[in-house]
């Protein structure tokens, strides 16, 4: 049986509320409570691998362990952005580079393995594996981009922010309005799931940044309450649609 869930519009809205509140959840362990990116990452890796050994033993989709996997995937990919770009003194852009290698290594073994990169039939724990290492890779991917965007590139928060919504916007066209092959619809995928991590970012920043820096003042842990309550409504929501489809006859 698949295990994973399908692409669909809600499922954007609900990764860009997973990965936000990864990064909240993630800078309140490592800065607001100075837990430091090293132990932050080594203990949010721990969850992750927990949460991933339950969804690998689990038979079927279930939208609170999938989206969970997911979310340890976010905090533990944030805190790994910062140990690397910051504790390990590589910079933003080397660590996106060394990020996007990997990456590309993580698909292209798949393909080579699976002969396939299909991100709504995921049905061998093989596959299983492949899928979540490029998720983790590329939320982690997708902090060290954002940050080289707003911070080293030149363009600023405003001017970061205006360029992923812009080539968020160029990949959903591409993929509703044109006719793009299987491969390609794919890749485009894996495109728009890094990009969405840093927008996310700015959604986050909104929420954490105080009133005089342009945000909403709430703060890493007031955010992180706000985000985790709309993402289980979101997750309540699949849970019961999910229910409510009829099984293949």
């Amino acid at each position: 049986m698949n295990k994973v869930a399908q692409v669909t519009f809600c499922f954007w809205i609900m990764k860009i509320c997973a990965t936000t509140l990864g990064e909240t959840a993630g800078d309140l362990l490592s800065m607001t409570m100075n837990v430091g990116y090293a132990l932050s990452s080594a203990i949010l890796l721990g969850l992750f691998l927990v949460s991933l050994v339950s969804q690998l033993r689990a038979n079927e989709f279930h939208p609170v362990l999938y989206w969970t996997v997911i979310l340890t995937t976010s905090t533990a990919g944030t805190t790994m952005s910062d140990f690397m770009d910051r504790t390990l003194e590589l910079g933003y852009a080397k660590g996106s580079l060394i990020l996007i290698s990997l990456l590309i290594a993580v698909l292209a073994a798949w393909r080579w393995s699976q002969k396939s990169l299909s991100v709504s039939h995921i049905q061998t724990t093989r596959a299983e594996l492949f899928y979540w290492a490029a998720i983790l890779v590329s939320n982690t991917l997708g902090t060290a981009l954002g940050d080289y965007l707003a911070d080293d590139s030149g363009l600023g928060f405003l001017g970061g922010a205006a360029l992923i919504a812009g080539l968020l916007l160029g990949v959903a066209l591409l993929t509703w309005l044109t006719r793009v092959n299987r491969v390609n619809r794919v890749l485009l995928f894996w495109v728009a799931f890094v990009l969405t991590r840093p927008f996310g970012a700015t959604f986050g920043d909104l929420l954490t940044k105080t009133p005089a820096q342009g945000g909403l003042g709430f703060g890493t842990l007031g955010s992180s309450a706000i985000l985790a309550g709309l993402l289980a409504g979101f997750v309540i929501y699949t849970r019961v649609t999910h229910k409510r489809v009829p099984l293949p006859a």
